[in-house]
């Protein structure tokens, strides 16, 4: 059967004139943005979590009691501060240099980007009907009668409804408008999966590798473990070469291969960012989505910081295929009696501590109590002494 003529290209777009990006946010230009946006985002969400922590919110669906905090992490809060800020001062010098090659990102040649899609999908479909003929499939009628399907469904009203939503002109040849969907956004979304992917491998085997090196883990890695009680703002401190390695450049090898550009590399960083923090957030909540889409979450990747499932859970910070594929997931059941023993045996020792305190405070108590009285009578002896008679020469 010949092809419809719907099938044949529409009039190509007119010339258009490439003209630089605008900024997202003026003055600010996009690169510096691109650098400011998952350290604002880092440090927001952190905020957010410790608000919760320390004023005794949704305790419920804490993974660690206050008294874990307390006793089980070998690391003060400052140093984490204090550490997490260093890994933003290099993360930004890195991208800072890398920005300094990047090319002037251009605007204006979309249309004939999109029209170039288009015409290669209708070489793909003639190719694809030949080949249903060579089988005795009738392809151009089969597609007809698809579209016929949809349209008597009413099919085609709603795919109308959403095409407009996505700001995408109506009224064309259907293959025009699915074209110009994977443009802005099936394109994008899958730059973005691929963005995930690779990030996740680069880190499951770096992270992987810094637990099996025993001079790696203790050089570097073990800094990170300090931390048996994970915090939000926690989630990036570790050794400056490490944070380097795994966070700063696994990210930007993911930017660069999939093909994202400044504006699809914000949001990738700032995703990733919000992720890595709501892993390390300490709290199991039903309605975070973050918890609720991945697998790999705040309870898989605790799991990871515990003594018992140090070896397992690498994965991080959005997959956990490479934990699957490897056989490094954890397998030792349910995990609710470990935290209860940690639970109470860290309740256990504050409570030693605060009798400790208190012996102390009675201890001094009793000595100030003899100082005390030992001053009043010596204040006694000297007013007896006053009122005694003077001898006479």
């Amino acid at each position: 059967m010949r092809p419809p003529n719907v099938t044949l290209p529409v009039a190509p777009p007119p010339l258009a004139t490439l003209t630089p990006l605008p900024p997202l946010i003026p003055p600010i230009p996009d690169t510096w943005l691109l650098l400011a946006l998952p350290i604002i985002t880092y440090w927001s969400l952190s905020l957010f979590f410790h608000y919760l922590d320390t004023h005794d919110l949704l305790n419920q669906y804490r993974l660690h009691t206050p008294a874990e905090v307390l006793k089980r992490n070998h690391v003060s809060r400052a140093e984490v501060i204090r550490e997490v800020v260093m890994q933003h001062v290099i993360q930004t010098i890195v991208g800072a240099i890398t920005a300094c090659f990047e090319s002037t990102p251009m605007v204006g040649g979309e249309a004939a980007a999109v029209f170039a899609l288009y015409e290669r999908s209708l070489r793909v479909e003639r190719v694809l009907m030949r080949a249903l003929a060579v089988v005795g499939v009738d392809g151009w009628g089969l597609e007809e009668k698809v579209v016929s399907g949809v349209v008597a469904m009413g099919g085609d009203q709603v795919l109308r409804r959403v095409v407009e939503w996505m700001g995408i002109a109506t009224g064309q040849d259907w293959r025009l408008a699915a074209v110009e969907v994977t443009y802005w956004y099936l394109i994008p979304a899958v730059r973005l999966c691929v963005a995930i992917f690779i990030l996740d491998t680069w880190q499951y085997f770096l992270h992987r590798l810094m637990h099996e090196s025993k001079w790696l883990y203790r050089t570097f890695h073990s800094r990170h473990h300090r931390l048996y009680v994970p915090y939000a703002f926690g989630a990036l401190y570790n050794h400056p070469f490490e944070g380097l390695l795994m966070d700063t450049i696994g990210a930007g090898l993911a930017y660069k291969l999939s093909g994202m550009g400044l504006r699809g590399g914000m949001v990738f960083f700032c995703f990733s960012t919000m992720k890595t923090v709501d892993d390390h957030c300490g709290y199991a909540l039903p309605w975070d989505p973050l918890q609720k889409i991945f697998w790999n979450n705040a309870v898989y990747h605790d799991v990871h910081h515990q003594s018992w499932g140090i070896k397992t859970n690498f994965s991080q910070p959005f997959l956990i295929c490479w934990d699957r594929w490897l056989g490094t997931q954890w397998t030792g059941g349910d995990v609710s009696p470990r935290y209860a023993a940690s639970a109470e045996k860290a309740a256990a020792l504050v409570e030693q501590d605060r009798l400790a305190a208190l012996a102390e405070q009675k201890s001094n108590g009793h000595i100030e109590q003899v100082l005390r009285e030992e001053k009043e009578s010596q204040e006694q002896e000297v007013r007896v002494l006053r009122r005694s008679p003077r001898k006479r020469v």
